[in-house]
């Protein structure tokens, strides 16, 4: 079973269109689209591309991903070299909210406990308010030594700059992904 929306390597997401994209995302909604969840995720392609654009030859994103003990998706995750990017958008928005920050949080600490394929993976939860005024994002591990990130802040402008200061933070092997698209998640 297919737990996202969309899938595809890094180079393919790049060299897709995004109408094309928006195209797959809204087949796979069974309930169909709004223009708000349209002009999100069209949001979220525009943010994502030049973020992504120096790392075309690795790792892959998923858009939509499924997290069955919330029975919820979270927005993005993107494998890139030895990171799980867990990317929680929140288009148009400009301040950093407390709920959004635990959003992105469960989602993290979901993946790096429940799937089997994220235990031994450094995760890093990222929230996007696009358009929240310039920030220092801190970039930190928790305090016990299980490679989950800290949840980092970021807006749309700084989000390559994060994503490049994590990769250097990380360490590990590479994420394989379709080793990690076969990880199991506990019987519900």
């Amino acid at each position: 079973m297919k737990r996202y929306y969309y899938s595809d390597s890094i180079a393919g997401f790049l060299a897709t269109a995004p109408e094309t994209i928006l195209g797959h995302l809204a087949a796979a909604d069974r309930y169909g689209i709004d223009p708000a969840q349209r002009d999100a995720w069209l949001g979220q392609i525009a943010v994502l591309r030049p973020a992504l654009a120096p790392y075309r030859d690795a790792g892959a994103v998923y858009f939509e991903y499924s997290i069955p003990r919330l029975g919820r998706r979270l927005d993005v995750v993107v494998l890139l070299r030895t990171t799980l990017f867990v990317l929680e958008f929140k288009v148009g928005e400009h301040e950093f909210k407390a709920a959004d920050l635990d959003q992105v949080w469960d989602y993290a600490l979901d993946l790096k406990h429940f799937h089997e394929a994220s235990h031994d993976k450094t995760i890093a939860p990222i929230l996007i308010a696009t358009e929240a005024a310039r920030c220092t994002p801190a970039i930190a591990m928790t305090p016990h030594n299980d490679g989950l990130m800290e949840p980092i802040r970021s807006n749309a402008d700084l989000l390559p700059q994060v994503i490049r200061q994590v990769l250097e933070f990380s360490d590990g092997p590479e994420i394989v992904p379709a080793q990690w698209e076969a990880g199991r998640w506990p019987a519900a």
